[in-house]
């Protein structure tokens, strides 16, 4: 078996649902925060106020801020502190106490970050240790088991950070590995642990760990990429409702699929009979390979990276699917979609499910004229009565503000259109009530109405 390579080993293509790339830049760019050698952390974190330094270490808010927690959100932004007493350092598990001293949550502190602490629970008699971590583990791989998804799927996101009661930790399934993404001050302080308790308790062949994300700087955290547990090996398959994908573990997009996706890509099945397809931003041909099973007539997939078209075109050949109605393309998405309108080109079935333009909603404006304008072209080159089905995957883009845009953008294009179906992540990933956040993933299934 072959070792994986270490990061700065990686070569990483210019991908698309999900890294930048050249064309689409300006509707990707994230700001990090990457200190300056100057800048160097000091040994007393910058918000503990003088005097308080030798103070029993705690969290406290600013008066009224404690709203938030007592709805139970599990985030506490940095505005929201009027100080942190004693001298605790990044990953702590502190007190968080309202003005008048009233135990408030344990939360995982970090002075790096715009979220100043993440919440573990809400029980002041909890001992955030060993055991806590092995009770909310063995507590998220029961919720997936009786959730039976593994009888149609051999992946699946067994974690799903703040929603299973563990901020900033995600763990992916694919057969006998798991990947690990740990994107909080708190995880990192608990890494080993918690990959001690995943090897316990699922056997797998091989822990790998993709804490490689942009947010990472967001949170003053490295980025790291590697084996955890086991050996990694040569190549790592997911099977879905019975199509075979290859998953590049170490190299691809987030933890190398899009298990979110997997209920959406089912429904797309159903919708390709007999259809013109063009998928956007394709990656490594998920929603192709569903429409090509599907009875699609023919599937044009859209993606800027070479490497992972490979691999989608490796993945028609895995699932004995037919080629000749398959055509992969190597653009810029917003390039293409323009040349295809110049073209006269028509479809029956457009996919969009473009990267994260909006990771936070500070960013919310400039995604909102990258969502509308592939959303413009979009309608444009769809036949009357042909299907949308589009998506956001934006946490910084509401549900409501994304049906606003594509309305906007259906208007642009002087389409009446339809909604057919609201869609969102699969099962696997559940949405906590008190933190809305965490639905992410958005989708509208849309008909242009036939006006003639």
């Amino acid at each position: 078996m072959t070792s994986p390579k270490t990061k700065s080993q990686q070569t990483r293509s210019p991908s698309t649902p999900h890294r930048p790339s050249q064309g689409n830049r300006d509707f990707r760019n994230r700001t990090r925060r990457d200190p300056k050698p100057s800048e160097a952390r000091e040994a007393t974190p910058r918000s503990v106020v003088h005097g308080a330094a030798n103070a029993q270490p705690c969290i406290i808010l600013n008066e009224g801020r404690e709203k938030s927690l007592l709805r139970r959100h599990p985030w506490i932004f940095s505005g929201a502190v009027e100080r942190v007493d004693g001298a605790p350092v990044s990953g702590d598990t502190l007190p968080v106490r309202d003005t008048q001293g009233k135990f408030l949550a344990w939360a995982a502190y970090n002075p790096d970050s715009q979220i100043t602490a993440r919440v573990w629970s809400w029980r002041e008699e909890q001992n955030i240790d060993a055991e806590f971590f092995r009770s909310k583990i063995s507590n998220a791989l029961s919720a997936r088991t009786m959730s039976n998804l593994v009888q149609h799927s051999s992946g699946m996101r067994l974690i799903h950070a703040e929603s299973d009661g563990l901020p900033g930790l995600i763990v992916d399934r694919y057969g006998d590995v798991l990947v690990v993404q740990i994107g909080s001050a708190g995880g990192e302080r608990w890494r080993d642990t918690i990959a001690d308790i995943l090897q316990e308790l699922c056997k797998p062949v091989c822990i790998f760990e993709r804490s490689d994300s942009d947010s990472r700087a967001l949170e003053g955290l490295e980025l790291r990429c590697g084996v955890l547990r086991g050996t990694l090996p040569d190549s790592v398959e997911v099977i879905e409702h019975g199509l075979r994908f290859n998953v590049d573990v170490a190299n691809g997009q987030k933890t190398g699929f899009y298990l979110d996706q997997r209920d959406n890509r089912a429904l797309t099945e159903t919708l390709a009979a007999g259809r013109d397809v063009l998928n956007c931003f394709c990656y490594t041909g998920g929603f192709s390979l569903y429409a090509l099973r599907g009875g699609a007539t023919s599937v044009l997939s859209i993606d800027a990276s070479g490497d992972a078209l490979r691999i989608a075109a490796e993945n028609l050949t895995l699932n004995g699917l037919d080629a000749a109605r398959a055509e992969w393309q190597e653009a810029d998405v917003f390039q293409a979609l323009r040349k295809l309108r110049d073209q006269g080109r028509k479809f029956d079935l457009i996919i969009l499910d473009p990267p994260k333009f909006a990771p936070t909603a500070a960013f919310a404006e400039k995604a909102a004229r990258g969502y509308k304008d592939i959303n413009l072209l979009g309608f444009k080159l769809l036949r009357p009565g042909g299907l949308l089905c589009t998506y956001s995957c934006s946490g910084g883009i509401s549900e409501d503000l994304f049906q606003k845009i594509i309305a906007g953008a259906a208007l642009d294009a002087d389409v009446d259109a339809q909604i057919v179906h609201h869609l969102h992540a699969s099962a696997d990933h559940p949405v906590l009530l008190s933190f809305p956040e965490g639905a992410y993933l958005k989708g509208l299934v849309l008909r242009v109405a036939d006006c003639s």
